[in-house]
């Protein structure tokens, strides 16, 4: 399981190799496809930006501890505490797609993950009690707003966006040609002639 929302992908299993259970009768059945990709509980999980929010509360405690020492007016080297408070909240809304990016790997769909998470970030900040909302925020406004954002945010799909040429290239070549042939005696066989052609082509020395 990757940290990000897979983009889903189609397997196949060929139940005529598959072990049969007991008591099923005989016979073979065509190849079984299903699409394997991540299911609501895990979009709920891997949507959350969880280390951009760490990051944040770790700044936000410290405007919040400034904010109680020198009140509504307090400053930090002659800049205000809010608007060092709205500055982070900006940059960890930006923050978050960018460290998507940053950590995805092969089969993610970070783009789809990268969307959703900036736009949770501002949600979680203002349910976790950020300084920048401090002037508007209401314990309860922030469980409602919680709640219906990740319950709709499980529903975000990504989509299997994989072109033709690219699943082409990823299957593996059969072992054996369409004549019935093995593939590794016809390669043989191509070689050892082409061999014998460029033979032919070198002029023998005379007598």
């Amino acid at each position: 399981m990757g940290r990000l929302v897979r983009i889903p992908r189609e397997r196949t299993i060929d139940t005529r190799t598959a072990p049969r259970e007991a008591g099923t009768a005989g016979g073979e059945s065509a190849p079984s496809r299903w699409i394997e990709q991540d299911d609501y509980l895990l979009r709920l999980a891997k949507y959350v930006p969880a280390e951009v929010l760490a990051f944040s509360i770790v700044i936000n405690a410290i405007l919040d501890q400034a904010l109680h020492n020198g009140g509504s007016g307090a400053t930090m080297a002659g800049i205000p505490v809010m608007t060092i408070a709205i500055a982070a909240l900006v940059l960890g809304t930006l923050m978050s797609p960018f460290f998507v990016w940053y950590v995805h790997q092969d089969g993610d769909a970070w783009l789809t993950n990268a969307c959703v998470s900036f736009v949770a970030f501002p949600f979680w900040s203002y349910a976790l009690g950020a300084v920048a909302f401090t002037d508007i925020r209401d314990g309860n406004l922030a469980a409602i707003l919680l709640a219906s954002f990740t319950v709709i945010s499980g529903l975000i799909k990504p989509l299997a966006f994989e072109p033709a040429i690219a699943q082409q290239a990823a299957q593996p070549e059969p072992e054996v040609a369409q004549d019935g042939a093995p593939r590794a005696l016809r390669s043989a066989a191509m070689a050892a002639r082409r061999l014998v052609e460029v033979t032919n082509t070198i002029p023998l020395p005379g007598p």
